[in-house]
């Protein structure tokens, strides 16, 4: 806190000196001024040339315009998922001329197919005989042998031998 204290202190008395230093140097300034208006040697230059040392008045400022960067970055990600997009498109058109080429060969292969086809002429059905499917000699069937099996349990063999008979 007292550090504080000390350098607005310091700062004071700085600013108290300077201003009081500009004071006498405009109080002087205005002093010559009104005297030499009233002197019978008045010349009109001097004073002009005196108005002229001083600054010239500030201009009124306008703010300057400013540029977000999230406006710039917003202009490329829109750009971006322009760029994106448009890939996207190109592929997907791609992948479907290519799936029609694919397409159309296949046909073309299925077409030359049939065309090498022969066909074979098969037999016309008798529809006043029916088909009546006859038993093949080559097989001949065989009987099970369910009393001859051998079991654990004699009243499984028994029951078998009652439904055989």
């Amino acid at each position: 806190m007292e550090k504080a204290s000390t350098k607005s202190a310091l700062k004071f008395v700085k600013n108290t000196s300077q201003s009081a230093a500009q004071w006498s140097s405009t109080n002087s300034r205005v002093m010559t001024k009104d005297i030499l208006k009233d002197s019978k040697f008045f010349d009109k230059t001097k004073v002009s040339n005196m108005a002229s040392r001083r600054s010239p008045p500030k201009e009124n400022t306008k703010p300057q315009e400013f540029k977000l960067h999230t406006q710039e970055r917003a202009v490329k990600r829109a750009m971006f998922n322009y760029a994106v997009t448009t890939k996207f498109y190109i592929m997907e058109l791609q992948k479907k001329q290519e799936e029609k080429l694919q397409k159309m060969i296949e046909e073309e292969e299925i077409r030359l197919l049939r065309k090498e086809m022969v066909p074979r002429a098969q037999l016309m059905p008798y529809f006043d005989k029916p088909f009546c499917p006859q038993r093949s000699s080559r097989t001949v069937p065989r009987e099970s042998c369910l009393h001859m099996m051998s079991s654990k349990c004699w009243s499984c063999t028994v029951g078998s031998e009652i439904y055989i008979k």
